[in-house]
């Protein structure tokens, strides 16, 4: 009878904290949860048109919305995939979820209407893929095998500055890395400077900062795993795509 009775509490246990503490997999279980999200990033559109009565927490970085996550001030983070791996892999008490939530492609945004920039822009993308620098840059900084970070000389005499606007806090296309920034986006931007001759001018600054950045002419491009999207292709000229990658989401184990 003993063995029964334990047999019972134990099922009963089980179900009990099952349901309570029920994993997060799809965006129907963000229903009326806390989602924190980088400010000015394509993760609040899928909140707002996706997901009812949620609570959107927006944050600087990724970093600072992964602290709030770990202390639960908020339910759960949607991000883009390889920044939620780099994530995880420093927060062991944080997972993603198994289902991604969105496609997204980056691309390279430049000021309406700058079509010499655009098509050099566009040019060094197709070349790269062509000769190989580009498997080069995904090896270094995307692949599992990586962390190569192989340099790129600048022009011995260059013609003047390029200036890319980007935010440092988006590993592995540009993060900080013994006080110097560093990452994918960065070497394909040197890359695009190279290619016409330019210095290379790095300008870090918010993400939700850059497009008016460029809209105001303070920067001459933003390389900074900017998705495209309806909205932002009214205000900027975007290249070809360069990268396709997921919006996931990350919370507690």
């Amino acid at each position: 009878m003993l063995r029964k009775f334990i047999l019972i509490f134990t099922a009963i246990f089980f179900v009990s904290c099952t349901k309570n503490f029920s994993s997060i997999e799809t965006l129907e279980d963000l229903n009326g949860k806390r989602i924190g999200v980088q400010i000015g990033t394509t993760s609040e559109q899928i909140i707002q048109n996706k997901i009812e009565k949620a609570t959107i927490v927006q944050f600087a970085t990724g970093e600072e919305a992964s602290i709030a996550l770990q202390e639960k001030k908020i339910d759960a983070i949607i991000i883009d995939e390889l920044p939620a791996k780099s994530i995880v892999a420093r927060c062991p008490k944080l997972r993603i979820a198994e289902n991604p939530v969105g496609d997204e492609e980056y691309a390279i945004a430049v000021k309406k209407g700058n079509k010499e920039l655009l098509d050099s822009v566009n040019k060094t993308i197709t070349e790269s893929r062509k000769d190989g620098t580009y498997r080069k840059l995904v090896n270094s900084f995307i692949s599992v095998e990586g962390k190569i970070h192989t340099p790129l000389p600048s022009p011995a005499d260059p013609s003047g500055e390029l200036l890319m606007g980007t935010n440092a806090a988006f590993p592995p296309f540009e993060y900080l890395e013994n006080g110097k920034i560093i990452g994918f986006d960065i070497s394909l931007g040197k890359l695009i400077a190279n290619d016409m001759n330019k210095k290379l001018e790095l300008v870090d600054q918010p993400f939700d900062s850059l497009i008016p950045s460029l809209i105001s002419g303070s920067i001459d491009f933003i390389a900074a795993g900017l998705s495209t999207s309806e909205d932002r292709k009214n205000v900027v000229d975007f290249s070809q795509p360069y990268y396709k990658s997921h919006l996931v989401i990350v919370t507690r184990k």
